[in-house]
């Protein structure tokens, strides 16, 4: 996957921020909440929780928010008990899509996964039928201008990165997705500020579509988004600027 580009899809989910704050906002608590329950609440221990939270903020949810839904998960007992479930498929023209879930009833989530593919000319498949074209990674970006492509490279590889490439106005650190706290301390450690931090499926092959392609994979990736229990959407597709 080396050189392989991962903001085209993070910059896809910036632009969609304002238009589904509301929502986002609430999947972001359930992601909190889980980290919490699972990890404990210091964020120097709990990669998981430190991520969700980093997430929290990059969709502006208020701080009061984010402490109140690390004190839910906190609590442990009560409340509703999420599973974490990763569905995959096809979009049409054969685009590969990988869906994260947090669900507390799989016997409604699942069906309801389904009929978004179908509805949207895709199709759901099996665990395992297209994961084979990505790759869990940490991605780990930076202003460009904030470093020099050569001490970005110095420390981000002797903290244990994969790779370092440069994207329109960002850098790009790529890193094994169990490293990624690592990496990041690393950089910010050395005065190399980090824009965004997060673990992510990217694909190690890409299916080109053109506008028409793209537009009804944007429609299915939004159908996807709109359920309350997709926490994050991946795709291969390779679309037109």
């Amino acid at each position: 996957m080396a050189g392989h580009s991962a903001w085209k899809n993070i910059k896809h989910r910036k632009a969609a921020v304002d238009a589904k704050r509301g929502r986002l906002w609430s999947k972001a608590s359930r992601a909190i909440i889980v980290a919490a329950r699972h990890g404990g609440t210091d964020v120097r221990f709990n990669a998981s929780l430190r991520l969700a939270i980093d997430d929290a903020k990059a969709v502006n949810m208020p701080r009061d928010t984010i402490e109140k839904a690390v004190k839910k998960g906190a609590g442990g007992e009560g409340g509703e008990d999420y599973q974490a479930i990763r569905y995959e498929g096809y979009a049409p023209g054969g685009v590969a899509i990988i869906v994260e879930v947090l669900t507390s009833n799989i016997n409604r989530t699942a069906p309801e996964i389904r009929t978004i593919f179908d509805k949207n000319g895709g199709n759901l498949g099996v665990p395992g039928s297209v994961a084979f074209s990505f790759v869990h990674a940490g991605i780990i970006l930076l202003d460009r201008a904030s470093a020099s492509e050569d001490r970005l490279m110095e420390v981000a590889i002797d903290a244990g990165a994969d790779d370092v490439i440069g994207e329109a106005d960002v850098w790009q650190v790529t890193v094994p997705s169990a490293s990624l706290t690592q990496v990041r301390d690393a950089l910010e450690g050395a005065g190399l500020p980090v824009s965004e931090a997060q673990v992510m499926w990217v694909p190690t092959n890409q299916v080109d579509v053109d506008s028409v392609g793209a537009a009804q994979v944007a429609k299915l990736v939004d159908a996807l988004e709109e359920n309350d229990d997709v926490q994050k959407v991946y795709t291969n597709a390779n679309e037109p600027e």
